[in-house]
């Protein structure tokens, strides 16, 4: 298992003195309420739009009415919610690694979802994708122990491929909301949901340019709020649903029918898992560095197993594969809160929202044009992520070249050629018609071509990208 970095985390580091005069570890400090609750908003802020973007999409992709996108936003915000208060406080030696770490459904399964539900019959969409989620939980739970021993197979490299693939694939989506949403309306892409698209867009853009503190945190958040507010005199936002959503209700098992189990299908979302569980094992490493507390072993495994648990309960609830939430990590280190509490009472938060479907209604009837400018944003951000992650991969190498080059095109196939494989079987389908899938895939294979396989030794620069 990879070790964190034993330097000092920037910042100071004060613990305040116990009743009997021991220091209480940032980490472990309750805050008064004055100080907690602004943390956890904070937090909120952060990740309140990436809890919600999967059931958003994947909804408009199953066709979900008002009431259906209602019940899967308030379900990925239950999971959220359960998913950070395991983690933060912990249950025992079995799950939670007792950092201020935020776990929720994440957007690297959305393109291969949306890949399931393109080959799925018809009412049998959500069952597929939740069949797959199901067995992806499992896979977690059973891999988590040992995935210290494959994370070599999973360097920069790979993951850095992962997330811009992420990022670029889901790029087509916020685009069509640009234009309205609905391609089979007659007035898709009609100038009045460009406008306001690119209103909203502009929004953010001033609101992160002038905006301080919280104010700069919230920037996704206020433009969406303003772009709705600025649709209502334009007839572009539908409050009808609003009004027919019960105000506190729990979500209903199997709401969407019982899991279905395509092979393709697993096969997929099991890779996508993997992608995530590096993710969450270098979001706890850097984490453990950022709080100036050891990482080890035993507390990721611990934090995958609170992945694994979630994304296994997830499906029956209604929600998505769950991995940690890195810009929840950038705001510990920005605001060096270091508090497991807040991010629980962030997570508590998340909890009461899901059982009051009547908020995840107000979310659902933010007009798409708005979710359009907001999610250029969104996606456009995530594959930053991805660069940046490859700038430290080692790209001098020209063998790291290749790979990354041949790996990028691979997952840019669908998207350039959406039928590309449309003579393959229906399981190669699923698995290559995902961008994100194909490129891991192909990422993962080349690393081990150039740097395990009939190698003994490793120069610098393929140590350093490993």
């Amino acid at each position: 298992m990879a070790q964190p970095a034993t330097g000092p985390a920037k910042g100071p580091c004060t613990s305040p003195p116990t009743a009997a005069g021991t220091a209480v570890h940032p980490v472990d400090e309750k805050l008064p309420p004055s100080r907690l609750v602004p943390a956890a908003l904070q937090h909120i802020a952060a990740m309140y739009a990436g809890v919600v973007t999967p059931p958003l999409i994947i909804g408009q992709a199953v066709g979900l009415d008002a009431a259906g996108m209602t019940r899967l936003i308030a379900a990925s915000l239950l999971i959220a919610g359960l998913a950070t208060l395991l983690q933060t406080l912990g249950a025992g030696r079995f799950a939670g690694n007792r950092l201020p770490f935020v776990n929720a459904a994440s957007s690297a399964g959305i393109a291969p979802m949306l890949a399931i539900a393109e080959t799925s019959a018809p009412g049998h969409q959500l069952p597929a994708i939740y069949g797959a989620v199901l067995v992806a939980g499992v896979f977690c739970l059973a891999v988590g122990p040992f995935f210290g021993r494959l994370l070599r197979f999973f360097p920069p490299l790979v993951t850095g491929v992962v997330i811009t693939l992420i990022g670029v694939t889901l790029m087509p989506v916020p685009v069509s909301w640009a234009q309205g949403g609905d391609e089979s309306a007659a007035d898709f892409g009609a100038m009045k949901y460009l406008a306001l698209a690119a209103f909203t867009l502009v929004v953010i853009l001033l609101i992160q340019r002038f905006g301080r503190g919280f104010v700069k945190q919230v920037a996704l958040l206020a433009g969406m709020f303003i772009g709705t507010l600025a649709a209502i005199p334009f007839g572009l936002a539908d409050f009808s649903a609003l009004g027919s959503s019960p105000v506190a209700a729990l979500p209903t098992p199997f709401a969407f029918g019982a899991p279905e189990f395509q092979p393709a299908a697993i096969l997929s979302l099991c890779i996508v898992m993997l992608v995530l569980m590096t993710e969450s094992s270098a979001g706890m490493l850097a984490l453990g560095e950022i709080c100036e507390r050891r990482t080890d072993g035993p507390t990721i495994t611990r934090g995958l197993r609170t992945d694994g648990v979630a994304t296994l309960l997830g499906p029956v609830f209604g929600g998505f594969p769950t991995s940690a939430f890195a810009q929840n990590v950038g705001v510990v280190s920005l605001t060096r809160v270091r508090s497991r509490y807040v991010v629980a009472a962030a997570g508590g938060a998340l909890l009461v929202l899901g059982v009051f479907p009547v908020l995840g209604a107000v979310v659902s009837l933010v007009p798409m044009p708005v979710l359009g400018g907001a999610g250029i944003v969104l996606f456009g951000s995530i594959a930053v992520s991805g660069i940046r992650t490859l700038s430290e991969a080692g790209l001098d190498d020209s063998s790291n070249i290749i790979l990354v080059a041949v790996a990028l095109g691979a997952g840019i196939i669908p998207l350039a050629a959406p039928t590309f494989y449309a003579g393959f079987p229906s399981w190669a389908q699923t698995v290559l018609g995902s961008g994100i899938s194909a490129g891991a895939l192909v990422a993962v294979l080349l690393n081990l071509f150039f740097h395990h396989l009939g190698t003994h030794s490793r120069n610098a620069v393929a140590l350093k990208s490993s």
